[in-house]
C-alpha cells in the first residue's frame, strides 16, 4: 500500500510511526490533523470483529453516497478492497485490495466501494470503524454480488 496507489480511494496514516512537524512539550510530541474529515452530525466509533474466512471471497460490497469512512486495525494487519465511485454500477474490473498494517488509519472517500476489513494473519481482526453517527442506517448501500460478480482476494 502506497500513498500513490491508494489515492483514488482515500488517504492513510501510520499512527504508530508519526512523521512531520510535531507540537512538542517536555514529555510529548503531538502530530495534529494528519487526517481530517467533515461531519454535520456526531461521529461514531464502532468496533468490528471479523473472523478470517477460509477463502476471501467477496460476496457483497457497500458504499456511502455522501459519507467518508475510517478504519484502523487494532490487533493485526488487515486487508481492505476498494473500487472507484460508479453511481452504483458494479465495477469489479477496477477493484484493488490493500494490506493495511496494524495501527494505520485509513480514510475511504465517499462513494467508494468497500466492505468489512479482513484479517491478514490473525484468526480474528478487531478494528475501529469511524463514521458519522448512523451512517449504516441512512447512507449505506449494500449490494449482494451475483455468483458471476463475486471475486476472491488472494495474498
Amino acid at each position: 500500500m502506497t500513498k500513490e496507489n491508494f489515492a483514488p480511494f482515500g488517504v492513510f496514516y501510520a499512527t504508530d510511526k508519526p512523521d512531520g512537524y510535531p507540537l512538542s512539550g517536555a514529555i510529548h510530541k503531538f502530530y495534529p490533523d494528519r487526517i481530517t474529515a467533515d461531519s454535520v452530525t456526531r461521529v461514531g466509533y464502532s468496533p468490528i470483529v471479523v473472523k478470517k474466512p477460509e477463502k476471501m471471497i467477496i460476496t457483497q460490497q457497500e458504499y456511502h453516497t455522501t459519507t467518508w469512512e475510517m478504519i484502523i486495525p487494532l490487533d493485526g494487519d488487515m486487508i481492505i478492497h476498494c473500487a472507484p465511485a460508479s453511481a452504483g454500477a458494479i465495477v469489479n474490473d477496477y477493484v484493488k485490495a490493500f494490506i493495511v498494517p496494524k495501527n494505520t488509519l485509513v480514510k475511504i472517500n465517499s462513494a467508494i466501494w468497500h466492505l468489512a476489513p479482513l484479517p491478514v494473519n490473525n484468526d480474528t481482526l478487531t478494528a475501529m470503524i469511524i463514521l458519522p453517527e448512523c451512517t449504516y442506517a441512512n447512507d449505506c448501500t449494500v449490494v449482494d454480488l451475483t455468483p458471476e460478480e463475486q471475486f476472491e482476494i488472494v495474498k
